[in-house]
């Protein structure tokens, strides 16, 4: 489970909607919702994370798995979420979690999280989960680390 935190707008029938997604996870586990929202308060305010702050890093971009009616809702939510707007992407106040699968994991050095996905989209959208619950840089590497 990760939170969105950029969107760019989409192709062909969709490039009127914001459906291309930008998502991260937690550098470690939030002790609890208040600290959380201490980040979010912080990402909004424009405040830059020290090196060993709590922050959500970026580690994939999907674009598929969604009907026509969740893009439709989470294009409302990024329009009235959005922080900033570089060219056609945009910076999102994170508020929403989401449920990515992918059909691998592996060490990245070209990515800020170390990690890249293969084929990643998305399986849902999380309404049942609060932010401070989505996933940390820990369990994409024990997923890289394979079962046992």
């Amino acid at each position: 489970d990760c939170v969105l935190v950029y969107a760019q707008r989409g192709h062909g029938r969709r490039a009127s909607l914001y459906t291309d997604y930008s998502f991260a996870v937690w550098s470690r586990a939030p002790r609890d919702a208040a600290e959380a929202q201490a980040v979010v308060d912080a990402i909004v305010a424009r405040r830059p994370p020290q090196p060993d702050d709590l922050q959500l890093v970026a580690f994939a971009k999907a674009y598929s798995g969604l009907t026509d009616a969740e893009f439709a809702e989470v294009d409302r939510a990024i329009r009235a979420h959005t922080l900033e707007k570089f060219g056609p992407v945009r910076s999102v106040r994170p508020t929403l979690v989401f449920e990515l699968g992918f059909e691998g994991v592996g060490a990245s050095p070209r990515h800020k999280s170390g990690i890249a996905v293969r084929f990643p989209r998305m399986l849902r959208i999380r309404n049942d989960k609060p932010l401070h619950e989505a996933d940390t840089l820990e369990t994409l590497r024990a997923l890289m680390a394979g079962p046992g």
